[in-house]
């Protein structure tokens, strides 16, 4: 297996990258990625990418382009069924998960498997309930069942968990309920990097949120102006993209398979 040292220990290491937001986040992995695999020599690039068509949604032909870029896996939110015909296009790509803890019927996988060298990282989303409004079982009961489903069938040797949800308090609870058990938590969705990762007690990799990788001149990656317009009179605006202050936002975690625990969550922003 090769792995990176890390204080004497061989480790791997993984970048989850934030919301990829429009055309502008889309460019900055085009532009970067490659050069942060180098640098860090990453074993595992794990993106959610729910906002990377035109802010809402994806495509097939834009979840193409960030594999062929070096996107090992591509994570989903509650903007999974914006962009229209992904729905008949997701089963397709085997590299991509929607949220776990969707309807059974929804189409596309729960989680994904990725491998190398012999290490085996299972990766799913569970949704958070707390002021979403996409139907979506307890995230904490689905976290229970994708662990039994993945590293507890022995398909897999460790867990990345997103929990993608617009409440603090609900991603702070699944990172202590799932702490020991998971490689990771880390929160997604509400687009600002949170300064709090860290590595609990039991050894799980955790941030409540990682944070987009967007244009941050602008309000969660869309256009100033409407948006503060729409807050002023309440007149419905298209929210555009914003295109300016292009960051790349993620989280390295350095993850000992021998002893099961994190080593290292350090929030990376790009710039």
């Amino acid at each position: 297996m090769r792995a990176t040292e890390v204080q004497g220990a061989a480790v791997i290491r993984i970048l989850f990258i934030g919301d990829i937001v429009g055309r502008p986040g889309r460019d900055k992995i085009a532009t970067w990625l490659g050069r942060l695999r180098e640098k860090h020599r990453l074993d595992f690039v794990v993106a959610n990418a729910e906002n990377a068509a035109a802010g809402a949604g994806i495509t097939g032909s834009i979840a193409k382009t960030l594999l062929g870029q070096g996107v090992d896996a591509i994570t989903l939110g509650d903007h999974v069924w914006d962009q229209r015909g992904w729905e008949h296009e997701i089963d397709g790509f085997p590299k991509v998960c929607r949220p776990a803890n969707l309807p059974t019927e929804c189409p596309g996988r729960d989680h994904v498997v990725l491998e190398k060298n012999g290490f085996r990282l299972a990766v799913f989303t569970v949704l958070g309930r707390t002021y979403l409004n996409l139907k979506a079982e307890c995230p904490f009961k689905g976290a229970d069942t994708m662990l039994s489903r993945t590293v507890g069938a022995g398909v897999a040797d460790a867990a990345l968990v997103e929990i993608h949800a617009e409440a603090t308090s609900e991603k702070i609870a699944l990172g202590w309920y799932l702490d020991g058990r998971a490689a990771a938590v880390l929160g997604t969705h509400t687009h600002v990097p949170t300064a709090d990762a860290t590595v609990l007690p039991n050894g799980t990799a955790f941030i409540t949120d990682v944070g987009m990788t967007g244009p941050y001149r602008g309000v969660l990656g869309r256009q100033i102006e409407p948006v503060v317009g729409r807050f002023v009179d309440g007149m419905p605006r298209r929210f555009g993209v914003a295109e300016e202050d292009v960051r790349l936002s993620g989280v390295l975690i350095d993850f000992n398979p021998e002893t099961r625990r994190a080593e290292r969550c350090e929030l990376l922003v790009v710039k």
